[in-house]
């Protein structure tokens, strides 16, 4: 099997798990630890197709994935983020070196505000009682989505 069609069939699965992590989470508001594990799990199969070397590519990965995990942890703590995004994120750091990462965080924040909004209004037009749950999933899926469609489908950069 070629190298190449095994990152794209890689890339393929992790893109079908976050459209199902969006997905469970509008209708639920629960990122299911078994789709977290099965993005991490993958992970370092996506490493050894990419040719990363053990010293320093993957523990740098472990890493980042570790400070992504204990920033948005504290966010967690503080009660401004679902634990299932925060193991999503972390899952997902495994994934994109440093660089890809931070345009994931970007992108997820921009997201992350429009999901919050139409939350907010879709609560208010409902008049729904008590606090408004926001499905942050959606906006960490598509994000990450962005970022392997620009791996993969943007080659004008």
């Amino acid at each position: 099997m070629d190298k190449q069609f095994f990152i794209l069939a890689l890339a393929a699965v992790l893109s079908v798990l976050l459209v199902i992590a969006a997905i469970t989470d509008i209708k639920s508001r629960i990122i299911s630890n078994w789709l977290n594990i099965a993005i991490a799990a993958l992970a370092p199969l996506f490493w050894l197709a990419n040719g990363l070397s053990f010293w320093p590519d993957m523990l740098i990965q472990v890493a980042l994935a570790g400070v992504i995990f204990a920033l948005f942890a504290a966010m967690f703590a503080a009660g401004m983020m679902g634990g299932g995004d925060v193991k999503l994120l972390a899952a997902l750091a495994l994934w994109f070196p440093w660089q890809p990462m931070m345009t994931l965080l970007l992108i997820m924040a921009i997201l992350g505000g429009l999901v919050t909004l139409i939350t907010v209004a879709h609560h208010k037009i409902g008049r729904k009682v008590g606090r408004p749950e926001i499905p942050y999933g959606v906006a960490i899926s598509l994000a990450g989505l962005w970022v392997v469609g620009e791996r993969y489908f943007n080659h004008f950069t």
